[in-house]
C-alpha cells in the first residue's frame, strides 16, 4: 500500500502506470513513473549495440524490469522475484530519490544508512563541494 502523502504526490503520473526494476547499486528495487522510463529508455537506445559492453550492460540493466499499476485503492503488487531481490521480509521503506522511489526492506535501508552515514561528510563535500561559480552554485 502506497502512503497516501505519496500517492497523491503521483497522482499526476498514477494512470501512465510504472515501470519497476532491480537497483543497480544497493538490494532495493527502484520505481520509475512511465515518463521516466521512457526517457532513460531514450538515452540507452542512443548505446551502439554493437559494442559488447553495451549490450551486456543493456541486458543487466533491464533484466526484471515490470510494468506495474497501482490499483484503485493505491496498493502497488511486487512480483516474487523483485521481493526476492531486494530481501524483503514484513516491512519496507518507501523513499523518494528525487525522481524515482526506491523500495527497501526496513532493516536492509536503516543498514544502508547507517553505513553511509560514516562516510556521507566526505561523499557531500566531493558530490556538493566543488565551486561551481558558473552554475551559481556553490
Amino acid at each position: 500500500m502506497l502512503p497516501a502523502a505519496l500517492k497523491k504526490q503521483l497522482s499526476p503520473v498514477l494512470q501512465n502506470g510504472f515501470v519497476l526494476k532491480r537497483a543497480v547499486f544497493q538490494p532495493c528495487l527502484e520505481l520509475y513513473p512511465m515518463s521516466e522510463w521512457e526517457a532513460l529508455m531514450t538515452k540507452m537506445n542512443k548505446l551502439n549495440r554493437f559494442k559488447k559492453k553495451n549490450n551486456d550492460f543493456i541486458r543487466r540493466f533491464t533484466a526484471g524490469v515490470k510494468i506495474i499499476e497501482v490499483d484503485t485503492t493505491g496498493r502497488l503488487l511486487i512480483p516474487k522475484d523483485l521481493v526476492a531481490f531486494a530481501d524483503i521480509a514484513k516491512n519496507i521503506v518507501v523513499s523518494s530519490a528525487i525522481n524515482i522511489v526506491e523500495i527497501w526492506d526496513k532493516d536492509k535501508y536503516e543498514q544502508a544508512i547507517d553505513d553511509a552515514a560514516v562516510d556521507f561528510a566526505d561523499l557531500a563535500e566531493e558530490v556538493m563541494g566543488q565551486d561551481d561559480e558558473e552554475d551559481g552554485i556553490s
